[in-house]
């Protein structure tokens, strides 16, 4: 059963930084683009951040810059560094895997992403 929990989150000043991290169980296949998505409420859930088998990155243009994905397979781990915070990055954070290899043009779609975390808050206060 593949589980993926998200830790991390946590309340913030505007300018501050954070890292979560999403650690994995259950979940071998080092091939599944795996990524970052925010839902804020009232907003449907977007993609911030994946990354491939390659290590390809993708990144929203709202974070671009400013958050960095990382994964480390050996610990089945997941990690968005997130600086220079802004209040419009509060919003519940989830990491998700898919399943297998993703196109770049497909990294940020939820939809394309099979298994889900229960998610970690994120609040940035100004």
């Amino acid at each position: 059963q593949v589980q993926l929990v998200e830790s991390g989150g946590t309340s913030v000043q505007a300018g501050g930084s954070l890292r979560l991290a999403c650690a994995a169980s259950g979940f071998t296949d080092s091939r599944s683009s795996m990524g970052w998505f925010r839902q804020a409420p009232d907003k449907e859930r977007e993609g911030i951040a994946a990354i491939d088998m390659y290590g390809y990155t993708r990144y929203a243009d709202s974070v671009k810059g400013r958050f960095t994905i990382s994964r480390d397979n050996g610990k089945n781990t997941l990690y968005l560094q997130m600086n220079s915070l802004k209040p419009e990055d509060t919003a519940t954070y989830y990491c998700a895997a898919a399943d297998g290899h993703l196109a770049w043009w497909s990294l940020l779609v939820p939809r394309n992403y099979k298994y889900w975390g229960q998610g970690t808050q994120v609040t940035v206060s100004s």
